[in-house]
């Protein structure tokens, strides 16, 4: 095994760079970076990291909190989450926690035991303890995609009012009054939030909403059928279904189809999230784009920020969506 002189002698730096570079990468110039990067692959030297963490008491390991890797959309965030991460000389300690209090606080202990510098967190709630850290330290944790109102992080989402209000927009201006919506869990804030851009966009073209035309859901797929299902059965059927997520959206599409129903002829369906499936879906689905992959990218740069006391750092940081208009969307029939 190559030892850290023969990476120092491929890199043409000195033993000390290349040790800076693997413990604090940041302070690194970039070329400085690639060029110990490529000595040490070409030299096949792996560091011995127990060693290194003795020295830095840190682990260079970063704990991701995600309610369920099932999720295409969080596969997505998790794999911006693992690219930023490497380039910067972290790990990722994925934790699968299904919304678990209990998990996350045990995961988020990984810091305190020193198996974690830090927590990105999916989900809307905060698993540190109130005297996890020093007062006048930040917490070493991001939350991101569902957040906290009083976060006591930095966080990191879209407006999802918003874009379900611009979701809805679409919709009613393609003719549609009979506008249904499968919803998220009723305790998450995005459920919170896009329920209200939805009823915002009824409310400003003067269309009275009709609470049968509501129905729950937990974005997965199976959800969306039964839903979708529920509303078949209700005196006047929606026109248009907008599911709060694409999966749902996807189990909403096969229902109606078991029905004899046409999509988008008879009942239009959109989603939300813009999965790798949405466009590959029949119909093709009509969706809000969410920057998965740059939630991940982000949350980490603001934890690492955090980690290494790199001056003020955003606090609530927004994120672009963008309408993503397909063939699951259409005019009513008359």
């Amino acid at each position: 095994m190559s030892n850290i002189r023969k990476v120092a002698e491929l890199a043409g730096v000195s033993v000390a760079t290349v040790s800076r570079t693997l413990k604090s990468p940041d302070i690194v110039s970039p070329a400085t970076r690639d060029k110990v990067r490529r000595a040490i692959e070409a030299s096949g030297y792996r560091p011995n990291q127990m060693a290194v963490q003795f020295r830095s008491r840190r682990s260079h390991n970063l704990a991701v909190l995600v309610p369920t890797i099932a999720n295409t959309f969080f596969a997505r965030v998790i794999a911006g989450v693992q690219q930023a991460a490497r380039e910067q000389g972290y790990g990722v300690l994925l934790c699968n926690t299904l919304g678990q209090e209990e998990d996350e606080i045990q995961y988020a202990g990984m810091v305190a035991a020193r198996q974690a510098d830090g927590v990105i967190q999916l989900r809307a709630f905060n698993p540190f303890p109130d005297d996890a850290v020093e007062p006048g330290r930040p917490l070493p944790m991001v939350n991101a995609c569902e957040v906290l109102d009083d976060a006591p992080c930095p966080t990191l989402r879209i407006d999802n009012r918003a874009a379900a209000r611009t979701l809805t927009e679409h919709l009613i201006a393609l003719g549609h009054r009979r506008i249904a919506m499968i919803q998220g869990p009723r305790r998450s804030p995005l459920t919170r939030d896009r329920v209200a851009g939805y009823r915002d966009a009824l409310a400003a073209a003067g269309i009275a909403p009709d609470e049968t035309l509501l129905c729950p859901g937990d974005f997965t797929p199976a959800s969306g059928h039964a839903a979708a299902g529920s509303l078949l059965a209700v005196e006047a059927p929606p026109t248009a279904i907008f599911c709060e997520s694409d999966e749902m959206a996807i189990g909403a599409i096969s229902r109606l189809r078991q029905a004899g129903l046409s999509v988008p002829a008879d009942v239009s369906v959109a989603g939300f999230d813009d999965i790798a499936f949405a466009s590959y879906s029949d119909p093709a689905l009509t969706t809000i784009a969410q920057p998965a992959e740059a939630f991940g990218r982000r949350a980490v740069e603001m934890l690492i920020d955090i980690l290494e006391g790199r001056g003020e750092i955003e606090s609530r940081v927004v994120l672009p969506h963008e309408l993503v208009i397909r063939d699951s969307t259409s005019p009513p029939r008359d």
